[in-house]
């Protein structure tokens, strides 16, 4: 590894740990490895997948860690999850108002920007309740198709 890709990654090995420190975790040796996973860029993924993608760097990661790691990130605003159809709960990194566009087929989960979606009658709706957030799953097919289209051109 180049000295430079090593600083960087001692720089984003930092930037977690304070992160996490932030929040008041402890950032154990596993905790960072469910970080470095999830919370070193945008990421949407199941706890399975997690797992997998954590377990490169620790192989002897537990899945009863994974899903407490993942509780926890939750639990302090490190994450959101995103229940979609029953299937497997969805991880976000991105924990602020946004929405979503989810192929039904592939399982694939993109972030959509609030802006470019509006909700419309919601003061109506809630009445005199506090709104406190709307996250809007837009249902869709061909979504990994369009995305290596968009790229490629």
């Amino acid at each position: 590894m180049t000295e430079a890709l090593e600083l960087q990654a001692q720089q984003l090995q930092a930037g977690l740990q304070s992160r996490l420190r932030e929040k008041g975790i402890l950032p154990t040796l596993q905790r960072m490895a469910v970080a470095q996973v999830l919370l070193a860029r945008p990421a949407h993924m199941t706890a399975e997948q997690v797992l997998e993608a954590a377990r490169s760097a620790m192989p002897e990661l537990s899945r009863a860690t994974v899903y407490a790691v993942l509780k926890l990130f939750v639990s302090l605003g490190l994450l959101k999850e995103l229940p979609i159809d029953g299937h497997a709960t969805v991880y976000d990194s991105n924990v602020q108002p946004h929405h979503h566009l989810y192929d039904i087929d592939s399982g694939h989960v993109v972030d959509l920007p609030e802006a470019s979606l509006q909700v419309l009658g919601l003061s109506q709706a809630v009445g005199a309740l506090e709104l406190t957030g709307v996250d809007v799953i837009v249902r869709v097919r061909g979504l990994r198709g369009a995305a290596a289209g968009a790229a490629a051109a």
